[in-house]
């Protein structure tokens, strides 16, 4: 059964597709246009990610269906429900399940979803640090998870590495592995924040350069028990040459290419393993694991360290930025608050 929306119109930001290509205005929204779902939210705060640069900028064809209103994360508070998991009054977030992309997503003051996408917050996390977090700092628990699971434990003699460490899911893997006592060397490609990683949790900075080209042989001096990587592409082939013997790659991310040039070799020889990190159809009770874990280890100064916070009609100015690997960090997006 759909539920409807106490007020009779809500302010969205909205694509539509022409001859010219997408455009993009905020507008108000009758209550009637929100899709079809169980819970309707009051949406307080959304975030900025890779992807949402890449639907804002009508990249990759993740949208089908126009006129669209993006936003692959949103937190907010319930304002009604057909569904016994929620009510009124509750505290929630959301992130991935393809809303934003198949459906309506955060960039907006309402929406409307399916109960099963939605996550109850633990009581010491607000929704504006939820955003702060958001699909980023999800998938940089769910990596480091995924890596604990593997085998890897704490400590200088187990160096992890995180590749794009100045982006979003870079940075909050940093940040969750130093708070979780981990070794963290940072690889970044901007010198100029090594200050701000160190501050986060990283142990050591790296150049990026020392790991964007195809290794020379199929296996290197073993550098890394464990790695992060948003990156992908060569980075990734490079990482595997060097992975320690049964270490682990969570790869998380496709910023510096989908393609991957490698071999078995590492796979044999070295014990290594290649994790795959899907943080968009994580089916929900190992979702609510991740964010039980990020409520026990959250420190909100450093979260709040690494966040920024737009409004939603500026949102737009910075899809070519984040694009480009110049956006620092989480951005939060003013959706309704």
């Amino acid at each position: 059964m759909d539920v409807g929306s106490q007020a009779m119109s809500f302010t969205a930001l909205v694509l539509d597709q022409s001859d010219d290509g997408i455009t993009a205005a905020v507008n108000e929204l009758a209550d009637d246009r929100l899709p079809e779902g169980n819970v309707t939210i009051s949406v307080e705060w959304s975030s900025l990610n890779y992807k949402d640069g890449m639907i804002l900028q009508g990249i990759g064809r993740l949208v089908r269906d126009y006129p669209h209103v993006p936003g692959i994360d949103m937190a907010g508070t319930v304002e009604e429900s057909s569904d016994d998991r929620f009510q009124p009054g509750d505290r929630v977030a959301l992130t991935g399940w393809r809303v934003g992309e198949i459906h309506w997503g955060g960039y907006a003051s309402r929406a409307r979803v399916n109960a099963d996408w939605l996550v109850a917050l633990p009581d010491n996390i607000s929704t504006r640090q939820a955003m702060a977090i958001g699909t980023a700092g999800f998938t940089g628990m769910q990596a480091l998870m995924a890596l604990e699971g593997a085998g890897l434990e704490p400590g200088p003699q187990n160096p992890l590495l995180v590749t794009g460490a100045s982006g979003g899911v870079g940075g909050s893997a940093v940040m969750w592995a130093g708070l979780a006592g981990h070794h963290v060397v940072a690889s970044t490609g901007r010198p100029e924040n090594g200050d701000d990683l160190l501050a986060l949790g990283a142990a050591e900075i790296i150049d990026r350069a020392e790991l964007a080209d195809k290794p020379s042989r199929p296996m290197l001096a073993e550098r890394w028990a464990g790695c992060i990587d948003p990156v992908g592409g060569e980075t990734l082939a490079h990482v595997l040459a060097e992975l320690a013997y049964g270490g682990s790659v969570a790869a998380c991310g496709l910023a510096g290419g989908s393609g991957l040039d490698t071999t078995v070799i590492p796979f044999l020889l070295r014990g290594v393993s290649l994790l795959g990190i899907d943080s968009v159809m994580y089916p929900s009770p190992e979702r609510h694991a991740v964010w039980s874990h990020i409520s026990e280890v959250i420190d909100a100064p450093l979260l709040e360290a690494l966040t920024s916070e737009v409004a939603l009609e500026d949102v737009l100015d910075l899809a070519p930025a984040i694009l480009a690997g110049q956006v620092k960090g989480r951005t939060v997006v003013r959706s309704g608050a």
